[in-house]
């Protein structure tokens, strides 16, 4: 399976609700963080500058669980 199509299958799902879960879209891995009651996921772009993306965000883009 290459990874655009994995990451489209994902895209539907819902994403994982629990602290420290790891996805990953494109190339780059994004950690959950819940942060003052709110959810986002953390992780570094092309350049390694860090990236808070928020569900719908990550939704948006697609992601999958494996790399």
């Amino acid at each position: 399976m290459d990874t655009d199509s994995a990451t489209k299958e994902s895209t539907g799902t819902p994403l994982p609700t629990i602290p420290c879960s790891v996805v990953w879209s494109g190339r780059h891995s994004y950690v959950l963080e819940n942060v003052l009651g709110r959810n986002r996921w953390v992780g570094v772009d092309d350049r390694g500058r860090a990236v808070a993306l928020s569900c719908a965000d990550l939704q948006r883009r697609g992601w999958r669980r494996a790399r």
